[in-house]
């Protein structure tokens, strides 16, 4: 069933995408890091040294949300939760009351 409306709720990362773009970002940063400073431009090499730490402090969040598992990245076999019903009450709850 597809819902709309509600996404923040029922959002799931991307975490290994986010894992292989942040493993991108980090070894051309690091290149940067390299060649700049082979080259003699220091301010250059230093913002790319600066990159290389962010992408690599990235990579270890993302890793560690990988690793706990599916409170973090839940699989396709984990449905989604219910929606909140707005108007105070669980819709399962209000459709087993009795009408009077």
């Amino acid at each position: 069933m597809v819902r709309t409306g509600d996404e923040p709720v029922h959002a799931r990362s991307a975490l290994r995408l986010r894992c292989g773009l942040a493993v991108w970002g980090c070894l051309w940063a690091l290149a940067g890091t390299v060649l700049f400073a082979a080259a003699g431009r220091t301010g250059w090499a230093v913002a790319c040294g600066v990159l290389v730490a962010v992408t690599a402090t990235d990579l270890i969040v993302v890793i560690r949300h990988i690793r706990q598992g599916p409170h973090y990245q839940p699989g396709r076999d984990v449905p989604p939760y219910e929606p909140v019903d707005d108007r105070g009450g669980d819709q399962r709850a209000r459709e087993r009351r009795p009408r009077p």
